[in-house]
């Protein structure tokens, strides 16, 4: 599923990720209020952005919220937007791109290379 979510979408999946249950919309604006500042009425018109897109399913009672996209799959979709538009679809500029003056710790190097490694 190719699904782009919006800085405000993701602030909403991430309360719901995070809970790993469901979470009603009220609870939702409550913890965003506190965390970003947003009023009920923004947070509801948020979920219902994410419902219309297909990322959130509402259920009664109490208009429980269930993310339908894992984290990972919006982290996915989100890094192959980023390679396609600002690196001309290139998977190694970014990966250039990311380390280029900066100093790794070794562990993090070995890291890499095992990911590397497990694409050939």
């Amino acid at each position: 599923m190719e699904l782009k979510l919006f800085d405000s979408e993701r602030k909403v999946m991430e309360v719901l990720w995070e809970a790993d249950a469901p979470v009603t919309a009220k609870e939702i604006a409550a913890r965003l209020s506190g965390t970003v500042g947003w009023n009920k009425n923004t947070t509801y018109t948020v979920i219902k952005k994410c419902v219309e897109k297909g990322a959130i399913e509402r259920r009664e009672p109490n208009f429980q919220c269930f993310p339908l996209v894992r984290k990972e799959e919006a982290q996915a979709a989100a890094a192959a937007e980023l390679v396609e538009k600002i690196f001309d679809g290139s998977a190694s500029l970014l990966f250039a791109s990311l380390l280029s003056g900066k100093q790794l710790p070794p562990e993090e190097i070995q890291r890499l290379r095992t990911l590397i490694d497990g694409l050939e």
